[in-house]
């Protein structure tokens, strides 16, 4: 079960590694402006598509190794975030905004089913961000994991808000915003399951491997 962790790790570390790659070598693409979502659209989305699968995969395989270790009531939360990720690669986003090159700057008037899942799955994954944070302070071991995550868990709620409204206004540096929080929870979320990975996990029948 220990390897569900490592996996879990390598896929967060990946996610952000490929997006912020993609991000910076795409034509037309603004990283301070457009959503790390809208990497999904285009001639390259397949590689934003594949990212957000295979990080949602591994995160959910993470999850499943959560549930061997001290620290199993985090599963649930992270799973909900690991699933979340695998449907906002099935289901992209509409053109917005400027991107791909040559859609308008505004958002659409209507918005197909595809990007309505997208925003759902979205909501899913944003939401599950604090709470696993909220939920590790409360099961991980030592007062410095506990009140870390905490701490986390409510800059990440900060981020959340100040990220619903730049998205809502169309600020001009949404994109980082919604990088920041991304970052964030991820570096938290990475470090957790290396930590428990690390000597920390506990035996429990039928989960051992």
């Amino acid at each position: 079960m220990t390897a569900l962790l490592w996996l879990g790790a390598a896929g967060l570390m990946l996610f952000v590694l490929t997006f912020l790659i993609d991000g910076a070598t795409r034509p037309g693409y603004r990283p301070v402006r457009h959503p790390v979502s809208a990497l999904a659209l285009g001639g390259r989305g397949w590689v934003q598509a594949v990212n957000f699968v295979l990080c949602g995969a591994l995160v959910t395989a993470g999850a499943v190794g959560l549930l061997a270790t001290s620290a199993g009531w985090l599963a649930a939360p992270v799973g909900c975030l690991g699933l979340g990720l695998v449907a906002s690669g099935l289901f992209p986003m509409d053109p917005v905004r400027g991107y791909p090159p040559g859609t308008p700057e505004g958002d659409p008037e209507v918005l197909s089913r595809t990007h309505q899942l997208h925003d759902a799955a979205g909501a899913v994954v944003f939401l599950a961000m604090p709470v696993s944070a909220f939920v590790g302070a409360l099961v991980l071991d030592g007062a410095a994991w506990r009140i870390g995550s905490a701490a986390v868990g409510v800059l990440l709620l900060v981020l959340n808000h100040l990220f619903t409204r730049a998205w809502t206004e169309d600020w001009p540096r949404t994109g980082l915003v919604q990088r920041a929080t991304i970052i964030t929870a991820w570096a938290w979320l990475a470090w957790t399951f290396v930590h428990l990975a690390g000597g920390h996990a506990v035996s429990l029948p039928g989960l051992d491997g």
